[in-house]
This record gives structure tokens, C-alpha cells and sequence, in this order.
């Protein structure tokens, strides 16, 4: 973003409406870089800086935290919405129903000692009483757990496994452990504070609690000796809501669709996850206006209870009908954009790096290309492929063949040497050390990250709203336009050759 004072800074850019419908387009109209380029210097660090402070101060009034069920998610959805309706977009709330947990029992006994174990998002749980087995410690090679491998030499049967946090999901240790015999897993955070608001992600084989780094590392001194896991709960129906802009301009069955989930978790005010994302992606939509002339509109979404299981956006899409998905030309996510110890990460859409998940739909490909040549030539950044691990709002949308793309800083995972010499900050650190603890806070965000990821954010959302040709084949207006202007002249030249070369045969 450019950091020089900006004379409208404040005002929206808010052109001329171009209409809903295909027409004729105006010989005025933006066309992509144009409005890129015009959009990203109107988007400044200072606009996003002042939606990070009101998020901040939100979470301070209103027990520390933004999460969902809570006042101060409630306070969240009314801020991101009021300034949208001021900048003249069509705004809904739309609400959704979904499950809480409610923990009836988290603890891990060793000995005399108690510790706080607090059941995973989709944990089984175990009997009134708990589940007692041998601790078997899994050693922490730099990516504990994460391969079958990592539980040779030890006999796991019937044991409770304990599993050092980083580098893999819950869900693959979880598995793994499982696989090799245990009967419950201990989850020990790699940073300071408790391990809670966290997820399996699909419901688990085994249960599997959280314990804090201090005490997952003295449960290591009980390795061999008994070990009882208590992990119960009930559920209760809550309901909370999302947030949603569209445009008033643009095609309506192209819809270029960004998000952000608004929620924290219930540890912390939450303000690189994900303030960051949802205070870019509001700043954009805020200058970008709700009358802007583009070619496709473009809507916005705010998730709640992401932090549950991606609740929020998941509910969102599966109420589309299938032709409302049809609509949804493709989809930008922005799940923490200013990590303390950044990582300039881009969703690997068509499998490049051949890790994990796979390729996204037809589409995602293209869009990682998108981000990628922005950050690189603009702002001579080198960029890595980040798996789509399903760990973020973009699920639902590829789960419907929707293509979908987006920027990460990075959360638990420790940042490497030869990361450190492409960007900077901390190797062997993670990304954001304050990940899901009460230390994300305004102190807790690399503005410079925040500055370079808020003008892609707006560069790529810009010029999408042009033209999604690359992604979906539909083109844009001026080039269709183009096209036919060309076609006619063609036709013209041809029906002029034909005219003299007939005449010239009837001589």
C-alpha cells in the first residue's frame, strides 16, 4: 500500500454504475489494472490499522474477546456492518443455527497432579471416569506425529499418547496415534498458554484433549507410569450470524466473492486471526464502494464461528441453491494476513508443489497466479505455495467446485532458516506465536505484511471484478465488445471484397 498521505483517503471509489446486464459497455470503464491500480493506492495501511484498533477496543469492552456466542462478536458483526451500509452496499445478517460444546469434564491425571486437557472440536469422548492407559511420549523430531513412522518403537497399545503440536494437523496425529494403538491422545501446545478453541476438523476416531506447553512438558516426566484422560461434554444449539455485501453494479450470475471469518476465539481479542483479514478485506470493500463501476459484482463475507469448524461459511453456501452457487464465478479467502512472523503464503490451487489436499477446482490455479505475480513483480516478495488443507473458509466453496484462492501469513507452524533469509524475522519461531492466545493483540501484527497482503488483497479482488476470463472463460464486457466490434469489421472487409471481386467478374 502506498504509505504517502492520500488527499480522499476517506472517500470511496465510487464510479459510474454500470449496468447489471450484458450491454454495450461504457467507453469510460476501468478496465482491470486501471481500477487495481486505483483501488490499491485508496486502500492504505492506516485505513486497515483503524479497523484493527476497533476490533481491539471491541474485544476490550466486551470480555477480552470476539468470539462467537459472545457480546463482543455481536459488537463485531454491527461495526463491519454499519460502515458497509455507509458506503452504500446492500447488507444482510443472515443468521445460522449450529452446535456448541460444552465441556462437562477436561482433565488429564498423572499421579497426583491435575491438568487442564480440554477436548478438541469433533473429540470422541471417553466414559464417566475417563480412559487410564500408559503415557507414551512421542518425540519431537520437528514434525511430532505427523508420519506413521513417529510411533515405531514403542508399544502404543492401550496407551495415551502424547503428541507435541506444529508442523501437521490435530486430525493427522490424532490418526496416526490411533492407527498405532492408543486409546486417547494429549495434544501439548508448542507456545505458551492454554490449547483450546482448537478442531479435529471431521469427527475423530479417538479422544483427544489439549493441554498447555507448561504442562505437556511435565506430563514427559510421567512417560511409562498411568495416565487418565476424563473428556466429556454436551452440546447446545446457538446461533449466530455472518455478514454479506454485494455491490449494486455489475453482473449479478458472475459474482467475484471475497471473505474473511470475523470471529476470534474465545482466548483472545483475536486481531491478526483474524482481525487482519477482515479489517483488509473491509478497507477494500469500503473504497471500492457499493456502486463501483466493474464489469462482475463482487460480494463480500464476514464468517461467523469459524473458529468452531468454519460454521459460518459452510452454512452460507450449502443454503445456495445450485444455481445461486453457479452464480459464484470464484471465491478469495484471507485467513490471517499480518502475522508477527510472517510467512508470504498463496494458496496452491493447482498442485504445484504436490503436498496434501490436491489441486482446487478448475480455476484455482489461475488465481494463485494471480496473487503470486502481484506480490512477486509489485512487491518484489518471494512467495510459497500453501497447501488447501481445509483449515479456513475456502472449504465449502471448493467442496461445491467453486474455485477459490487466497493469501496466510502463517500460524503455529516454526518459520525456517531459509525462510528467514527470503523474508526476515525469526527461524525456528513461530509464524504467530500468539496464535489462538491472549496475545493477539494490536502489538501482534507485521504491518509490513499487512500493508503488502491488504494490496493484494485489493489488486486481485479489482481486477476479477473486471474479468473472469482466465478463471471461468466469461470475459469481460469491453473484451466481448471487442470481439464483436472486430467480427463486424471483418464481415465489412469481406462483404466489400466480395462486392468488387464480383464486379470485377461480370466485366
Amino acid at each position: 500500500m502506498r504509505r504517502a498521505a492520500i488527499a480522499a483517503a476517506s472517500a470511496s471509489l465510487v464510479f459510474v454504475a454500470a449496468p447489471a446486464v450484458d450491454a454495450a459497455p461504457s467507453t469510460s470503464a476501468l478496465d482491470g489494472p486501471a481500477l487495481a491500480h486505483k483501488l490499491t493506492k485508496s486502500v492504505t495501511l492506516e485505513g486497515v490499522n483503524r479497523h484493527l484498533i476497533a476490533f481491539q477496543r471491541i474485544a476490550d469492552r466486551n470480555g477480552g474477546n470476539r468470539a462467537a456466542g459472545t457480546a463482543g462478536y455481536d459488537a463485531s458483526v454491527e461495526y463491519v456492518a454499519g460502515k458497509l451500509r455507509g458506503a452504500g452496499f446492500d447488507v444482510t445478517t443472515p443468521e445460522f443455527t449450529y452446535q456448541v460444546q460444552v465441556t462437562d469434564a477436561a482433565v488429564a491425571k498423572a499421579g497426583t497432579n491435575t491438568y487442564e486437557n480440554i477436548p478438541l472440536t469433533f473429540s470422541p469422548q471417553t466414559p464417566v471416569g475417563g480412559l487410564t492407559g500408559p503415557l507414551r511420549v512421542v518425540a519431537e523430531d520437528g514434525s511430532p506425529g505427523c508420519e506413521a513412522t513417529d510411533f515405531a518403537g514403542q508399544d502404543f497399545t492401550g496407551a495415551i499418547a502424547l503428541i507435541r503440536r506444529g508442523t501437521c494437523s490435530f486430525d493427522i496425529k490424532h490418526r496416526n496415534a490411533a492407527a498405532a494403538g492408543a486409546i486417547a491422545v494429549i495434544i501439548s501446545n508448542n507456545v505458551d498458554g492454554k490449547l483450546s478453541g482448537v478442531t479435529l476438523g471431521s469427527p475423530g476416531v479417538v479422544p483427544t484433549g489439549g493441554v498447555s506447553k507448561a504442562d505437556g512438558t511435565a506430563l514427559v516426566a510421567f512417560a511409562g507410569q498411568p495416565v487418565t484422560v476424563d473428556l466429556r461434554y454436551h452440546s447446545e444449539n446457538r446461533v449466530s450470524r455472518n455478514v454479506i455485501a454485494q455491490t449494486k453494479t455489475g453482473r449479478t450470475d458472475n459474482v467475484v466473492f471475497a471473505g474473511a471469518h470475523l470471529d476470534s476465539v474465545a482466548a483472545g481479542p483475536g486481531i491478526n486471526d483474524n482481525g487482519s483479514g477482515s479489517a483488509g478485506l473491509l478497507e477494500t470493500a469500503l473504497k471500492l464502494g457499493g456502486s463501483p463501476k466493474v464489469k462482475n459484482a463482487v460480494r463480500f463475507g464476514w464468517w461467523g464461528a469459524e473458529e468452531l469448524g468454519l460454521l459460518g461459511s459452510i452454512a452460507y453456501v450449502k443454503s445456495l441453491t445450485f444455481e445461486q452457487q453457479l452464480d459464484i464465478a470464484l471465491y478469495l479467502n484471507f485467513d490471517m494476513i499480518g502475522s508477527p512472523n510472517a510467512g508470504y503464503f498463496v494458496y496452491d490451487g493447482d498442485n504445484s508443489d504436490g503436498v496434501g489436499a490436491g489441486p482446487g477446482p478448475y480455476g484455482s490455479g489461475q488465481i494463485e497466479k494471480a496473487f503470486v505475480d502481484y506480490l512477486t513483480v509489485e512487491k518484489q516478495i518471494q512467495v510459497e505455495g500453501t497447501d488447501f488443507t481445509g483449515r479456513s473458509d475456502y472449504g465449502e466453496f471448493i467442496r461445491q467446485g467453486i474455485p477459490a484462492g487466497g493469501l496466510f501469513t502463517g500460524a503455529e507452524v516454526l518459520k525456517t532458516e531459509a525462510q528467514v533469509a527470503k523474508w526476515g524475522g525469526k527461524a525456528g519461531v513461530a509464524y504467530d506465536p500468539n496464535y489462538h492466545q491472549v496475545g493477539d493483540t494490536l502489538g501482534n501484527i507485521d504491518r509490513v505484511a499487512l500493508d503488502r497482503n491488504s494490496d493484494a488483497l485489493a489488486w486481485v479482488t479489482a481486477v476479477y471484478a473486471i474479468s473472469t476470463e482466465d478463471v471461468n472463460g466469461v470475459p469481460s464486457r469491453a473484451t466481448r465488445a471487442t470481439v464483436r466490434a472486430e467480427a463486424a469489421r471483418t464481415l465489412s472487409l469481406d462483404e466489400h471484397h466480395e462486392e468488387h471481386h464480383t464486379h470485377d467478374a461480370t466485366e
